[in-house]
């Protein structure tokens, strides 16, 4: 090779060298904007269960993918989280619940957002149905008409003299209206009278379960809520306190001693909307994907809790648990 040719390699190698380092650099990272009600430490295990998710399929956050937190500490403050997000232009909101997916959907048509333990995405028009969307909301539903439903023939079996049964339900998240309805058209059937109690945030527990104990309830069902689940610990503590045996929205309330739930399993479905996610970053349209519903729901029971509060729970009963915590 001539000298002169080598230089003229040289030099065109040198130029492309930062053109490449600066293609790299400037490649876009993608944003999932991460919308919850409640703090942080309540929400730890669903957190890591979509970023274990997210690194099955090969996202490393901080390197490949960025998740912009926002938490809100009353439901009112989320529309304004939801507009940082909107604004921010990240590629993804992921908004775990009804509570969330509401907020967001008022603020762009656009923006795909993606929800993990939704109650009710039909019901609530969120998607127009579970085959095809049809719009920019997309992710996977609880069905928790059919889950209350269910809860509350479980507690009657387990206090069958109870006549009056309290519902603890949440006046700000959009699915629990048909959920109470669900659980009025099952309480006529089984021939309880259902207490139903409004709890906005956790200043009203001391007041529901008084409430409750005035009404002389059997028994109690809380229906899944962000303000339940993020002062799960409280719930459970008061539930012993009065010693009212109670059906929860989730395993994670037995296992910091709530006597019972039956649901699906939340941090598997967390875990799973890493695929809507993954699926949209590479081009999919929330519109397109189907609304993937459970198959596998779970009662899990903590037997410890019903010694404390004074029930003997059959047997045959705890056989049918898939887990009894002791």
């Amino acid at each position: 090779m001539r000298r002169r040719e080598f230089i003229t390699l040289l030099g065109s190698g040198a130029a492309a060298w930062p053109l490449a380092a600066h293609a790299q650099q400037s490649a876009k990272v993608p944003r999932i904007g991460f919308l919850r009600v409640g703090p942080a430490s309540a929400n730890d295990d669903r957190v890591e269960a979509l970023r274990a998710g997210l690194r099955q399929l090969g996202y490393v956050e901080g390197k490949n993918i960025v998740i912009e937190f926002r938490w809100a500490d009353m439901v009112d403050r989320l529309p304004e989280l939801a507009a940082e997000l909107v604004h921010m232009n990240v590629d993804i909101i992921f908004a775990m619940s009804s509570t969330e997916v509401e907020a967001a959907r008022q603020l762009t048509t656009t923006t795909p957002i993606v929800f993990a333990v939704h109650a009710d995405p039909v019901g609530l028009a969120h998607v127009a149905s579970l085959a095809r969307p049809g719009g920019n909301i997309t992710g996977l539903t609880v069905i928790l008409t059919d889950i209350v439903a269910k809860q509350l023939e479980i507690l009657k079996e387990v206090v069958p003299q109870a006549t009056r049964i309290g519902v603890l339900f949440s006046p700000t998240a959009p699915s629990h209206r048909p959920a109470v309805d669900a659980l009025e058209t099952a309480g006529k059937a089984l021939g309880v009278q259902l207490v139903m109690v409004a709890v906005q945030a956790v200043e009203d527990f001391e007041q529901a379960f008084s409430a409750m104990s005035r009404e002389q309830v059997g028994g109690f069902i809380v229906v899944a809520a962000p303000v339940f689940v993020s002062h799960r610990a409280r719930l459970t503590e008061l539930a012993i306190k009065h010693r009212l045996p109670g059906t929860f929205g989730g395993k994670e309330y037995v296992e910091v001693g709530g006597l019972m739930s039956y649901h699906v399993d939340l941090i598997d479905l967390c875990r799973r909307s890493a695929t809507y996610i993954d699926r949209i970053l590479k081009g999919a349209k929330p519109a397109d994907l189907p609304v993937e519903q459970p198959t596998k729901f779970e009662l899990v029971i903590n037997n410890k809790t019903a010694k404390a509060i004074g029930l003997l729970l059959p047997e045959s009963f705890l056989l049918r648990a898939d887990e009894v915590i002791e």
